[in-house]
């Protein structure tokens, strides 16, 4: 890939995140105050929390991030944690006020302009899920980031997660693998793959019961 195109697919993924962050931020405007408590399905966070730490992940260059890994000692939970109290604000109003203000944020930590993407999509995941609220994807934002969990164990293990099944959306491109057959929609698909045990409840296929059994207690 010459720079040129490597300038152009920047653009585009940059362009899908911030069109992801913005629905995401629509889609939580007039939260009533009690429903920000509500458990995501990040354990042991709340809808607003997750929301915080997809705020701090925008707000951090690379050289940031590392400082906080050292002072961290290397705890990379306990610097999200840190980074996460950083953005929530005093209220739920101050968390989505910040969220918004970083909705066509180019900074990223030392990651992948498609590891932000995936983040983006599985975190608004985690939040809307809770809540009740849907949200129809875009086939070639989802797409891609199935693609990209399902060669990488980067920022979570899932290439690691789908060893030995064959993954086919239903709704998409998306196929990966060889063995027992998991399907469903591209989201689904990459939501148990990222490690979601709520979504293989819209899965089919004799491979299911090995992912949800590969999958963590969210």
């Amino acid at each position: 890939m010459n720079e040129h195109t490597a300038r152009h697919e920047r653009a585009v993924l940059w362009s899908l995140v911030h069109a992801e962050r913005a629905a995401l931020a629509d889609d939580l405007a007039g939260l009533t105050a009690d429903r920000w408590t509500t458990p995501s399905l990040c354990t042991g966070l709340t809808v607003r929390e997750v929301l915080a730490h997809l705020t701090a992940a925008a707000s951090l260059t690379p050289r940031r991030w590392m400082l906080g890994v050292i002072r961290c000692r290397f705890d990379f939970d306990r610097q999200v944690l840190m980074r996460l109290r950083e953005q929530l604000g005093d209220t739920p109003d101050d968390t989505l006020d910040r969220f918004r203000q970083i909705i066509t944020s180019t900074t990223k930590p030392p990651l992948p302009v498609l590891a932000m993407l995936g983040e983006q999509v599985v975190h608004g995941e985690d939040i809307r899920r809770p809540l009740g609220l849907e949200h129809a994807y875009p086939i070639e934002t989802v797409t891609r980031v199935a693609e990209y969990f399902a060669g990488s164990d980067l920022t979570v293990p899932a290439k690691g997660r789908i060893g030995g099944l064959r993954l086919a959306a239903t709704d998409g491109p998306f196929t990966t693998g060889a063995g027992p057959l998991v399907s469903g929609s591209t989201l689904a698909l990459t939501m148990a793959m990222t490690g979601r045990r709520a979504y293989c409840a819209d899965l089919t296929g004799d491979g299911v019961p090995l992912l949800l059994s590969r999958c963590a207690t969210t």
